[in-house]
């Protein structure tokens, strides 16, 4: 809940940081407003409210006192964090002059302590004068939430009709194919209302397992007692008698487990078992009953557990785990129209079909969900149905019929560890369906103080807690790495609905002006008309805005209002955020987490073209020590300013401008008579103009960095840089110790500067991650990055992505994952196919084009584009055994592609922007006869035939060849976690074979 967030940020802030800072401010002047033993009197009291809000987590909705009482503890809690970390940024300096010029900030932070002991001792007399009920234990809780469960569970029952068989049948399969005489122990897993216990419960049932075991049923839940566990095996496996006979022979003495496990294991001594351990949630009960410890008889008995948590069933080492999945959309809608007694004709009928999809996609495939939903359906008349999913959210939240399902989908949130409730409630920030970038949530994360440091890296917590949330099934992947590592991930609908009752985050919609009370710490807005919103905005700690631009954000971003702020994210949104309000950031110095990105997508909007109008950073951004990322993506800024190698904290510096003129080009001169009757168009050029005057006027899509880069000790990914800058601050990149990820451009680079570069480069003893970007003419030499071969490449190297001309780097062998690259040249073609673990290999532009291909064990993708020569593709037997994905953009295959049956494990061939291939009739039997059956996705800048109408142009040419266009290829979907190992296969002893202009197709490799 909400409350966590205090304990997570009140770490960092009442040790040693808080009394560091107070020591270093001088006694003297604290003493002059007596405000030290008010300090220790709310650090004190902070620490006590900490202790009871975890206490109070577990019976808040038991006492709605208690509750109503706890939420003004938090608020409070929040208000003295917000004043330790003022005082901490007020007293940080040294200097006599400087503590006088603070004296009036002093003044007024003096004033707000006293302030804030006296609401403490007023909200305690309260607490006196109302009887608020003290915390219990958790029995009452935990049992009243194990009966909700299994009424849930009841609910489920119905979802037999659809959708179950198949799982059925493959656990069937699990338990009679292994031939192990030892005990074997199959794993279901998933999320809450997908049916576990239903599936767990049909097998059960099922008369494959009813004529072969001798069974037992045990529900494990959050609040199991081992003793009482070991008995219900021994009444069901053993019989009453058999329990009834151990209880009297210990009634003198106390029956002990150890007692229960030998008489149970001596009982089954020539039995075969099969025993269900229902709703198992935690390493500790599993280690207390697991059958090694009394069932190991060698009787090839069988346990099926469930839970939702992948941890429980990663740990236990058995290979039999199955994950169960949400419905398909044709059994969830043949569920939905079952329970509410309707057929799609009589959806249809009324104009429904719309409503009831969204209805379905709300429920997002959960059997229990599906159920209860439908239930409620069932009892509205159909043209009803809009109204009612638009209350969805509120009926959710309190309609009494949908209890059961609310309590079983919450037990997931209720029993999570916490210190992970706050980061599942951040997720409520995001739209229903919004995919949420991994990076950007960790980072949001350590920003608001939810992870730890811990002793080790506080980004490695964070990535920590983002892995326990996806074990715990209560966040979704949906976008996976090449290697199988989660890139962003999703929440179901229904989880944050639930998750809403907390009220941890404000949402500002398409609505009136209004006034909101209460102290409001999370505000996000969603496609925002207000003019306005009366509020304490000084409270507020992130600020997200999603979709349009709000019209009262400007004044927010140019005030002091937002001092407290910590998290300024505007990714995506359109005119984000402008030079004047960047000019005023300074104010804002608390902030450590700034998202500006501009959305690049949207560019048919007049006047927009994809870029903020921001042109310079002032140099009050030195202010904010504590920023820890720092995104400028897609901007007019050339240039980063000095006062930027002051921020020590900072870990991400992303930076890119635009790369071309649209008014100011002096080689494509333009009038600009009209430009003063339209003020955007005069931002716009200002901002070309200063971005020109930066650079001389140099196209590029680098940004310099300042001398001095060097001293940014905690930087761990840095780009894309313009190394035209001076040699002292291209070799200062060689300082960056922590440096995982580097973007650089080298277009203009000179030979002794490339030369410091690559000095610099060996020296990143932690970079896994190499972008570099060059794109000159033909005829120039800087276009070539042969002086690449003069590296020696970092240890850890793992991804290299190169535009340039690529002769020979012998070094490329020791990559792991991935390679982009384009002009490929003699021995580097070679060495690329010996690559043991390359899994992406992209051609961009004029690269290597051959008779033959070589080996690319496990290459699993490739990516062609703008390759001019090339002319088809051939796949012999055993080809590229690994390979899932080829796209295709700005080429024309005229002898097509051939061999599509022997790529054994194709998912899809993607034809993009101006990707054209012959015969794609052929082309598309030939992928309905793979065996995946492989998808052709076609774009619509294709034509039927497969070819691209139009004529490239100039700046249809730019826009492929934008660095950042090829910066997203290591992402499949969620069908990409397939068997990447690949061990078992014969290597192959041939290629794919690239066709230049000219060649015969039919010919034999």
């Amino acid at each position: 809940m909400a409350e966590a967030a205090v304990i997570g940020m009140a770490r960092s802030l009442l040790g040693s940081a808080i009394r560091a800072a107070a020591s270093a401010a001088g006694q003297e002047i604290t003493n002059l407003f007596g405000v030290q033993k008010d300090i220790r009197f709310i650090e004190e009291e902070l620490t006590t409210m900490q202790a009871f809000l975890r206490a109070i987590e577990v019976t808040k909705d038991k006492y709605e006192l208690e509750k109503v009482w706890a939420d003004k503890v938090r608020d409070l809690a929040y208000d003295i964090e917000d004043c330790l970390e003022d005082f901490a940024m007020v007293v940080k300096h040294q200097s006599l002059s400087q503590k006088l010029m603070k004296l009036r900030h002093r003044h007024r932070i003096a004033v707000k302590i006293r302030s804030l002991k006296l609401r403490v001792e007023e909200l305690s007399s309260r607490k006196m004068r109302y009887d608020v009920p003290s915390s219990s234990g958790t029995d009452d809780f935990s049992s009243s939430m194990d009966i909700c469960r299994h009424q849930g569970a009841h609910y489920v029952d119905e979802a037999d009709l659809v959708g179950f068989a198949g799982p059925k049948n493959k656990i069937l399969e699990m338990i009679s194919s292994s031939e192990n005489a030892e005990f074997e122990t199959i794993w279901i897993v998933g999320t809450g209302g997908l049916g576990k216990t239903t599936l767990a419960k049909k097998v059960y049932e099922s008369s494959n397992i009813t004529s072969v075991f001798h069974r037992a049923w045990v529900t494990v839940s959050q609040s199991f007692d081992v003793m009482d566990l070991l008995k219900g095996m021994i009444k069901q496996l053993l019989g009453k008698a058999s329990l009834d006979g151990l209880l009297e022979e210990f009634k003198e003495v106390k029956v002990k487990e150890n007692n229960l496990m030998d008489h149970l294991k001596e009982g089954l001594r020539n039995k075969r078992y099969f025993l269900v351990l229902d709703d198992l949630w935690s390493i500790e009960a599993w280690a207390c009953i697991k059958p090694t410890l009394w069932g190991n008889n060698g009787e090839a008995s069988r346990v099926v557990v469930t839970t939702r948590n992948k941890d429980l069933a990663k740990g236990s080492s058995s290979p039999l785990v199955y994950h169960l999945q949400a419905l398909r959309r044709e059994d969830a809608t043949k569920l939905l129209l079952a329970k509410t007694n309707k057929s799609m004709s009589d959806i249809k009928k009324d104009g429904m079909n719309e409503t009831f999809e969204k209805i379905l996609k709300k429920c997002g495939g959960l059997p229990l969900a599906i159920v209860t939903i439908g239930g409620l359906l069932a009892a509205s008349d159909v043209k009803e149905w809009e109204e009612l999913y638009a209350q969805l959210p509120s009926e959710l939240e309190n309609n009494p019929t949908l209890d059961a399902m609310r309590k079983v989908l919450a037990l997931s949130f209720k029993y999570l560890p916490f210190h992970l409730k706050p980061c599942f409630l951040y997720l409520s920030i995001f739209p229903e369906d919004f995919e949420i970038q991994k990076k950007r949530l960790v980072y949001r994360w350590i920003a608001e103080g939810f992870a730890p440091r811990d002793g080790v890296s506080i980004v490695d917590v964070a990535i920590k807690y983002f892995n326990e949330l996806i074990n715990r099934s209560l966040i979704e992947p949906s976008r996976l790495k090449i290697d199988g590592t989660i890139k962003s991930c999703r929440v179901h609908d229904i989880m944050v609905s639930i998750s809403r009752d907390e009220k941890f985050v404000y949402w500002i919609g398409d609505k009136e002006a209004r006034v909101q009370r209460g102290n409001i710490r999370h505000v996000a807005y969603y496609n925002s008309n207000s003019s306005e919103v009366a509020m304490e905005w000084n409270r507020v700690r992130p600020l997200t805005v999603f979709g349009k631009r709000p019209k009262d954000l400007a004044p927010l971003l140019c005030s002091s209002q937002l001092r407290m702020l910590r998290v300024m994210d505007v990714q995506g949104v359109r005119f984000g955020m402008t030079q004047k309000e960047m000019d005023h950031i300074g104010s804002a110095v608390h902030l450590k987490y700034m998202n500006i990105q501009c959305e690049r997508d949207d560019i048919n909007v007049p006047h927009f073209d994809g870029y903020s109008i921001i042109y310079r950073i002032p140099r009050s951004i030195g202010k904010l020590q504590g920023l820890r990322v720092l995104d400028i993506s897609n901007t007019y800024i050339a240039s980063l300013p000095t006062m930027i190698c002051e921020l020590q904290s900072l870990c991400v510096l992303r930076c890119t401008r635009k790369g071309y003129y649209d008014f100011l080009d002096p080689f494509k001169p333009r009038k600009l008579w009209c430009i003063h009757v339209m003020k955007s168009l005069r931002r716009k050029v200002t901002a070309e103009l200063h971005m020109a005057c930066s650079s001389g006027w140099f196209k590029t899509r680098g940004v310099g960095v300042p001398k001095g880069i060097g001293n940014l000790k905690q930087l761990q990914e840095l780009g894309l840089v313009d190394i035209r800058n001076s040699s002292d601050a291209v070799n200062e990149l060689g300082e960056l110790s922590r440096l995982k990820k580097l973007k650089l451009e080298t277009n203009g680079a000179t030979q002794p500067k490339c030369n410091v570069l690559c000095a610099a480069i060996e020296k990143l003893t932690s970079l896994q991650s190499l972008y570099i970007y060059s794109t000159k003419a033909k005829d120039s030499s800087l276009a070539s990055l042969e002086w690449l071969h003069l590296i020696s490449p970092p240890r850890f190297l793992k991804s290299l992505h190169l535009r340039g001309c690529i002769k020979e780097i012998d070094w490329v062998k020791g990559l792991t994952h991935r390679l982009f690259g384009s002009e490929l040249e003699g021995k580097t073609v070679q060495i690329l196919g010996e690559l043991p673990n390359l899994m992406i290999l992209q051609l961009v532009g004029d690269a290597y084009v051959g008779e033959k291909g070589e080996a690319f064990p496990k290459l699993r993708r490739i990516k062609i584009d703008d390759l001019t020569h090339l002319r088809g593709m051939r796949f012999e037997e055993r080809t590229l055994p690994q390979m899932e994905t080829i796209e295709i953009s700005y080429c024309r295959l005229e002898s097509g592609i051939i061999g599509i049956k022997h790529l054994r494990k194709l998912k899809e061939i993607s034809l993009e922007w101006c990707g054209g291939v012959a015969r794609l009739g052929q082309l598309q039997e030939e992928m309905e006869a793979n065996p995946n059956r492989a998808v052709l996705r076609i774009e619509d800048s294709s034509s039927e035939e497969g070819w691209y109408s139009g004529e490239d142009t100039e700046e249809g040419s730019a826009m492929h060849s934008d660095p950042s266009d090829h910066d997203l290829g290591d992402t499949v979907g969620e069908s990409s976690q397939s068997n990447q190992g690949g061990d078992d296969e014969q290597q192959p002893n041939t290629a794919a074979e690239i066709m230049p202009s000219g060649a015969d197709p039919s010919a034999s490799t």
